[in-house]
């Protein structure tokens, strides 16, 4: 399927990289990476941007929707914001690395 997304869009659904140890260990065990995503990003539009920022060829893209923690400040309580979040596979042989700002 080649559909065409607007490139501006396109810089726009990809919010950061999602770093911590869960994400390290998907990481190395199953080619994954886990990026934050806007809330109306679509899997086309997730793997469209990681193929075009990154270079890479994307296997396929799962999204799981995070629901804000409620938190209390006192009396007060608030709600986080919600977050989505994108796992994309990546072909075998392919990989990001952040630490040097490009593809692999």
């Amino acid at each position: 399927m080649s559909k065409i997304f607007n490139p501006e869009r396109l810089l726009q659904v990809l919010v950061a990289p999602q770093v911590s140890e869960k994400a390290t260990f998907i990481a190395d065990k199953h080619d994954q990476v886990v990026f934050i995503v806007t809330p109306d990003a679509t899997k086309q539009e997730v793997k469209a941007a990681v193929e075009m920022l990154f270079k890479v060829e994307v296997k396929s893209v799962q999204v799981a929707n995070l629901k804000g923690k409620i938190k209390r400040s006192g009396r007060n309580t608030g709600r986080r914001s919600d977050i989505r979040k994108a796992f994309v596979c990546l072909e075998s042989g392919q990989e990001i690395n952040f630490s040097e700002g490009g593809a692999a």
